[in-house]
Order: structure tokens, then sequence, then C-alpha cells
């Protein structure tokens, strides 16, 4: 009986059409299994859970007393992710569904505490102070990124998680892309929160917003692969002429758009706001689509300081970012202090490699800690 209701819980996780069904499956999955009474008791070997227990207690005392002060200087303590051991791996990996129920009453805490002292309810500690704990509290901390592989016509998939992320208000400000990747990140990054919506649609990330099924299918032409020009085109007809600093003024996303050489001796980039805010992203993403041997290297195009558009090193040439840089881990973590990442992988040339294949059937397990 257990064993046919653990089977139906499984099923229901990898048939899940929105976060909402699969939480719901997984959390009876926990269930059935027993390891609601895992979650529940606060011992483990793997984390101080005396220690934590503690914390948990000073910050309800300081909350209940509204000894703001104290919370903070509280906070100051322990602001990052593996406090006492609680970001071990093997505490994220038992449950389908969450971990100790001491750690998500932790998180809980430290989040309500952090909502709270920055809000206008705390008039006792001046802004000035507010705003130095805050910066240093997210140089600790760290500051998560959403990664998507390289994916040709896969792309959609990059889509499902995008959506899946956006409709819980966890989609991170900080987010790269490779070849596919790079073509749905420009589009959340390139259109403001009430513009994305309708992208998330199939119908519009197929043919464009304004214009009518032309029969070929997909963004990568459905049965037959598309030309140049008509990528091209099609990325004209979903995004706006803007530079990476000009998207990232207008949406506050951080956009990453990964390119390589198509010559010798030279190295690989990272597109953004930083390092080349003069950039089109247009030609950004056309260079990061460009598959060696199939499509034409790309010359990147940038807005000069009279405002016209001009080549950006037109000496060079530039081609498929997943070839070098699918993931660009390191540069994110240079760039922007990220820790944390949320992967969506859907490179089919990563299948051969793959140890985890049975989560792969379900679009919400692309979601990587």
């Amino acid at each position: 009986m257990i064993l046919n209701t653990t089977l139906k819980m499984e099923k229901a996780m990898a048939q899940a059409k929105s976060y909402s069904e699969w939480s719901k499956a997984a959390k009876a999955h926990d269930k059935s299994t027993g390891v609601d009474i895992w979650k529940a008791a606060d011992e483990s070997k793997h984390f101080d859970h005396n220690s934590i227990r503690r914390r948990l207690k000073r910050l309800s005392k300081l909350w209940k007393s509204q000894d703001n002060a104290g919370l903070l200087y509280a906070l100051n303590e322990g602001i990052h992710g593996n406090m006492d051991g609680m970001g071990n791996a093997r505490l994220h990996q038992k449950a389908k569904f969450g971990t100790k129920r001491l750690i998500q009453d932790y998180v809980d805490a430290i989040a309500n505490s952090l909502e709270y002292l920055a809000s206008d309810k705390v008039t006792d500690i001046p802004f000035e102070e507010k705003l130095d704990f805050f910066r240093r509290a997210q140089h600790c901390y760290g500051r998560s990124a959403f990664l998507m592989s390289g994916s040709g016509a896969y792309l959609y998939f990059h889509v499902g998680v995008a959506k899946a992320l956006w409709q819980e208000g966890l989609l991170p400000h900080i987010m790269s892309g490779s070849s596919g990747g790079s073509v749905v990140g420009a589009l959340i990054s390139t259109h403001t929160d009430q513009d994305i919506p309708p992208f998330f649609k199939p119908e519009n990330l197929i043919i464009g917003a304004d214009h009518e099924d032309d029969g070929q299918g997909g963004f990568m032409g459905g049965a037959r692969r598309m030309r140049a020009d008509e990528i091209r085109q099609r990325l004209s007809d979903m995004l706006p002429d803007l530079t990476f600093q000009e998207a990232y003024e207008l949406t506050g996303r951080h956009l990453n758009v990964s390119i390589a050489p198509s010559e010798k001796h030279q190295t690989s980039r990272l597109l953004n706001a930083i390092a080349s805010p003069n950039v089109y992203i247009r030609e950004a993403v056309l260079a990061s689509c460009a598959v060696p041997g199939i499509y034409p290297p790309v010359t990147l195009a940038a807005k000069n300081h009279r405002g016209e558009r001009v080549p950006y090193l037109p000496n060079r040439k530039w081609v498929d970012g997943s070839v070098t840089h699918d993931l660009p881990v390191k540069r994110l973590a240079r760039l922007y202090g990220v820790n944390h990442h949320i992967v969506s992988q859907a490179n089919p040339l990563i299948t051969p490699f793959a140890t985890d294949v049975s989560h792969k059937r379900n679009p919400l397990s692309s979601i990587r800690n």
C-alpha cells in the first residue's frame, strides 16, 4: 500500500505542470515515506542543531520584545548561508520537499527579521546604519544567479524553468545564457515586469507577439533549420534594440551572454552591463547562437559616444558561447559576488555525462542549487 502511494506521488511529481502541483505531490511523498518524522526532529549529525535552536529562540525573544538594536546585533553575528552546517548537502537530499523544520523555521526568522529591519516600522536605527548592515550582509551572504545552458531548439525548457521561478517570485536579477539560453535571458532582461508575462506563452515566443504563424514551427524553425537571416529577424521581432546598459537601466536585471572567439589565440567573453555596457544585446545573442560550422560568425555592434551604431571590435568575430563557457560560474562570482546558482541545463551534448537521468523527466527538476 505504501509502495503504491509512493509510486503515485512520484508520478504526480514527474507530471506536474506547475510548482503548486509539484510541491503538493512532494509533500505527500514525504508523508507517505515517513520523512516528515525526520523533518520534525531537530537531531542530526550533519549540523549543530543545538546552536541553531538557541539562535532561533534568541531571535524570537528579541522580535517579541521589539529590541531592534539587539536584533540587528544578533543578525550581525550570523548572516551567511551555512550557519552551523545547516547548508550541508545531506540535509537537503533526504526529503522531496524542504528539509529539517528547525532549519526552515530559522531561515524564515532571518528573512522576516531582515524585512522588518528594512521597513519604516523601525525608526530607532539610523538609515545609514541600516544601509551599512545590508551592504555587509549581502557581501557575506552572497547573491543568486539563474544560469541557462546552451540549448539550441531546447530553449523552451529554459522558458519553463524561468516561468516557474517568475510565478513564485524567485527569479534572480542576475542571469546568464549561452546559445538558446541567451535568447531566453535577453527576453526577460529587456522587458519590464508588466511586459514579461506574454512571452511565457508558447505562441508568442514562437512567432513573436505581432506575427501570424508562418507554418515554420518554433524559434529554431521546427522541423527545418532556420537560416541566419531568419534568426536575426526573429530576434528583431522579440527583442528591443537595447545595449546591455540600457536594458539594465530599464529592468534592473543583469544579463550576461557568453560568446566565444572564432579566431585562434583569442579568449571567450561574458558580455554584460559591467564589462561591455555599450554593446547591443541583439548582436550578442546572435553571436551566442552562431553554432560553428552551421552559422557564420558574428561581428558585435555597439553604441558610440555620439549614440551611433558602430561595429564593436570590428576585426573580431564571435560564435556560440556554449563552446567555451556554457555556465560561467567563476566569472559571475567575480563580477557580482554570486555564490548560489540555479541552473537550467538543457544542453543535449551533456546527456552522455549525466548521472541523474531520472530527474530530467520533470522540467521543474532542472532547477539545481
